[in-house]
């Protein structure tokens, strides 16, 4: 049986005054600053509509982040904020103590309200007002201060819903006197023309992070590049499953690449790169990545055919030369020489903090060539070679020249070569024997935090033995 905290004074007061909702209403004007978080989850909380209204339209805050109290959206509480709003914008004179001019519809943690609000009646205090005079926002700079409207989309191909909807047509109707502003965009499946319509209707400089999930082919991405020249502030781009018809000539691929790699110019803010999946970037690495203007922090090419001068680009790339992590998981690197990676390594050993190699179908070789760079990444914290055939002796190598790496917590290996049979079968008593020798190695150097191996798939269920301080079996009977 739990036990729940009792309900504050705040919230005591708030219920109080709650119960008769016209003294509620009038009250609104003299009601201490800080009885107004608990006062507005409360009638949030019990569907007060009209109290609701009223307080958007007498709040001290700049902010309302009504997103927060949603656990998922609800529209008929969006229609009381939005008629909130309307009445304010559509009228000359604002309560004295309005201040609002950003209403944020984005998700938060369940505890964002008793966190935020605690924060803004401290800061709101006279003592901290009179520190910093930002805050001191009145009605008549509030009015004259477009109001701003957060929210994090997800765009997919079917219709939108009822919720956004109401918000886009609300803002549609409204556009002299607002801005659509969203941190988080996320698209999936083809582009549609409402897809579009809510592209133009965004302010587009408020975007940070940008997330396409589509089998766009290049033609439709490139109609698209506009868009994301548009976003300036943009931090994070994700482009993935962008296909190239058999019939695309190299020079329409040169073409319509260049339509989306010129729009980087005008992306002063992009600091992480993820590529998955793109058939197009073969032999145009170099073309994609030269026309960043800041250097990454993360670079994420997973999935992607390279050819030999993409990977021997990776390395003299300006733009790479302050990695914090690299992802290079399902590029086949069997043929490649690892020298660019080594030097890439040996640049970023001061910045990288996690390297992601699975599947990548390493050979002994070619990580003996490495870890001599690997060695000096004094600040990894995340190493995975899952998925790649590394022989015991090797793995010994490996481990003594990562032993000293005080800051690597989160370690991720296969299961040594000589745990299978000549059939490719997994040993599972070896396999233990092994992985617990490897282990031992480490611990004489430092006690290890996460250190897992994974086997290859088992031919029957699918599923990995992965050792960690005890082999874990799949679950076929054979497997005991």
């Amino acid at each position: 049986m739990s036990i729940q905290s009792p309900p504050t004074l705040l919230e005591l007061a708030g219920r109080s005054l709650l119960s008769d909702k016209s003294r509620a209403i009038l009250d609104l004007e003299d009601l201490p600053i800080e009885l107004f978080p608990p006062l507005f989850v409360e009638a949030f909380s019990r569907g007060h509509t009209e109290v609701l209204k009223k307080m958007v339209q007498a709040r001290p805050f700049t902010c309302l982040p009504l997103g927060a109290l949603m656990r998922k959206p609800q529209l008929e509480m969006l229609r009381v904020a939005l008629d909130g709003l309307d009445m304010l914008l559509t009228q000359q004179d604002h309560p004295r103590r309005w201040k609002l001019q950003v209403l944020d519809l984005g998700r938060a943690p369940r505890n964002f309200w008793r966190t935020w609000s605690g924060a803004m009646v401290d800061a709101c205090s006279p003592e901290d007002i009179k520190k910093n005079r930002t805050l001191k926002v009145g009605p008549a700079m509030a009015a004259k201060l477009p109001l701003k409207i957060f929210i994090d989309l997800c765009l997919t191909e079917g219709p939108l819903d009822e919720f956004l909807t109401l918000l886009f047509l609300w803002v549609t109707q409204r556009r002299d006197t607002l801005h659509l502003c969203c941190s988080r965009l996320k698209i999936f499946g083809k582009p549609t023309s409402h897809n579009r319509k809510v592209l133009r209707l965004l302010q587009l400089d408020s975007v940070q992070k940008v997330e396409v999930h589509c089998t766009w082919a290049p033609s439709t991405l490139a109609a698209y590049a506009n868009f994301l020249g548009q976003m300036s502030k943009l931090r994070k781009l994700l482009v993935s499953q962008v296909r190239v018809p058999a019939h695309t000539s190299p020079e329409e691929q040169d073409w319509l690449l260049a339509q989306l790699t010129s729009q980087f110019l005008r992306m002063d803010c992009l600091r992480k790169f993820y590529v998955d999946a793109v058939l197009l970037l073969e032999g145009h690495l170099e073309q994609v990545l030269r026309h960043l203007k800041t250097p990454l922090e993360t670079l994420s090419i997973t999935k992607c055919p390279l050819s030999d001068s993409d990977w021997n680009y990776l390395s003299r790339c300006p733009n790479t030369s302050q990695l914090r992590h690299l992802d290079l998981r399902g590029i086949k690197l069997t043929n490649f020489s690892l020298e660019p990676l080594q030097i890439l390594l040996e640049t970023v050993a001061a910045t990288l903090k996690s390297l992601d190699l699975e599947a990548c179908e390493i050979t002994d070789s070619q990580l003996q060539a490495i870890l001599p760079a690997l060695s000096r990444c004094s600040q990894l914290r995340a190493l995975c070679f899952f998925q790649n055939r590394i022989s015991m002796s090797v793995f010994r190598d490996l481990l003594c020249h990562t032993a000293r790496l005080s800051k690597l917590c989160i370690e991720l290996y296969p299961a040594p070569l000589e745990s299978y049979d000549a059939q490719g079968a997994i040993q599972p008593g070896r396999c233990s024997q092994l992985c617990a020798e490897l282990t031992a190695i480490l611990k004489d150097f430092r006690q290890p935090k996460v250190l897992v191996f994974y086997t290859v798939p088992c031919p029957q269920c699918g599923h990995m033995f992965f050792y960690n301080q005890g082999l874990n079996h799949c679950f076929c009977p054979t497997a005991a």
